[in-house]
């Protein structure tokens, strides 16, 4: 049976992998990808919208898809209009949106 100082030694190095772990800015594999730096691009903040209006002022969304790759090309996020940005904001895997409808952009 393991004596009480190796038991003690044991827990002590988990601890420090632990907080290395935290300390390096580790993330989960559900993390969603950071949105390109885009010219005229927002970010949705936080909270999200529980309803908006109707107006019809079109944005393009930039749409987390889920998918994640280790090589390129790879499509982890892909572009939709909605009809406003609180509309686009509203949809938990849109990350941020553009003024404009996507198909302006050539998207």
């Amino acid at each position: 049976m393991p004596s009480q100082s190796y038991l003690r030694a044991a827990k002590l190095s988990l601890l420090l992998i632990l907080a290395i772990g935290v300390l390096s800015g580790c993330t989960s594999s559900q993390a969603k990808p950071e949105a390109a730096v885009v010219e005229g691009f927002k970010s949705c903040e936080t909270p999200r919208p529980q309803m908006c209006t109707r107006e019809y002022l079109p944005v393009c969304g930039h749409v987390d898809t889920g998918i994640r790759c280790i090589t390129t090309p790879c499509p982890s996020q892909r572009h939709q209009t909605y009809g406003n940005a609180c509309s686009a904001c509203a949809d938990d895997k849109v990350m941020g949106y553009e003024q404009g409808d996507c198909a302006s952009y050539g998207k």
